[in-house]
């Protein structure tokens, strides 16, 4: 007769076939990419990448994580499970950031030296456009249907519609000055752009293409300049929005329906980049001066550990 396994058992077995969650952060200043348990919150280890990474992102399946390798004018692909660079993709000078296809085939990135941004295929590692846009392009937001890309230039104030068919730009719209990210609401009716030096986010109908809203922040005792927002993100249900606001050592909490700033989280020296976790339990932010990522609790707005990694953390992605 078969036993049957006590009800204990069966959940330590059952946790112990789960994959751990774990956080890559590329360190721009330290030519790396750290791995950090997401369950446990401490480094896993440090493996060194090409010169100065910066914008990265993993694949649909989590298998592969690409590595902005600016200094080095190419994107490094990383295999997730045994740390080493498989190959690189052709990139075009400085690559920034970027942004994958909803099914992992191409790679989007903005090259901030020659004003284009690059499509590359990533099964057959060439590259397939050049999409000419404005001056120093670096957010790159790919919206859920795949239909549309968003670039936004930092010198040209401006976010870029570029539809992903025909790879030309369908919309320029102006933003407050030195925009640095594109993020899509989880049902692509909005896209929220961040502008650093103008300090505040534009929220964009994609349908029309208008600036809707506009979100600004007022932090007791920080000077005005510097609040200066950089990475957003925004739960799949809309509730919250979370806003790098860079050298105000903030992350900002804004209502996603309502546009209300909520609450200011205070992380690291220079915040920059944020990513969920898969469940979206928890965010991390990367902060670059005080060379750390902070793990915020989502449900409880809450701080809840600071982990040291590398040299100027800029990119964070996590795989579940």
């Amino acid at each position: 007769m078969r036993r049957a396994i006590p009800l204990t058992l069966a959940f330590a077995l059952a946790a112990g076939t789960a994959e751990a969650s774990e956080i890559f952060v590329s360190n721009e200043k330290g030519n790396s990419i750290t791995i950090v348990d997401g369950d446990t919150l401490t480094v896993k280890e440090t493996v060194d990448v090409g010169n100065r990474p910066r914008g990265i992102a993993l694949s649909p399946d989590g298998r592969f994580l690409y590595i902005c390798a600016s200094d080095d004018d190419t994107i490094q692909v990383m295999d997730t499970g045994t740390r080493k660079i498989l190959h690189t993709l052709p990139s075009g000078p400085d690559p920034e950031l970027l942004d994958l296809s909803p099914d992992g085939k191409l790679v989007y990135a903005a090259n901030e030296d020659d004003n284009m941004v690059t499509v590359v295929d990533t099964g057959q590692r060439v590259m397939i456009s050049e999409i000419p846009v404005g001056v120093e392009p670096e957010g790159m937001g790919v919206s859920h249907d795949g239909k549309t890309l968003v670039n936004t230039s930092e010198t040209t104030n401006m976010a870029h519609f570029i539809d992903t068919d025909t790879y030309e730009i369908t919309d320029n719209v102006l933003v407050d000055q030195r925009p640095r990210f594109a993020e899509f609401t989880s049902d692509d009716a909005e896209v929220w752009v961040s502008a650093e030096i103008g300090g505040s986010v534009s929220v964009i109908d994609n349908e029309t293409r208008a600036i809707t809203h506009k979100i600004t922040f007022e932090i007791p005792g920080i000077a005005g300049e510097a609040i200066q927002p950089v990475g957003i993100r925004i739960t799949k249900d809309r509730k919250y929005a979370f806003i790098a606001l860079g050298p105000a050592n903030r992350v900002a909490v804004v209502d996603a329906q309502t546009y209300e700033v909520q609450d200011y989280l205070l992380v690291g020296q220079r915040v920059w980049q944020l990513a969920f976790n898969p469940d979206e339990t928890m965010i991390y932010s990367t902060n670059g001066v005080s060379n750390d990522i902070s793990a915020i609790d989502v449900e409880n707005l809450k701080v809840v550990k600071s982990v040291g990694v590398g040299r100027f953390p800029w990119g964070v992605a996590v795989k579940g």
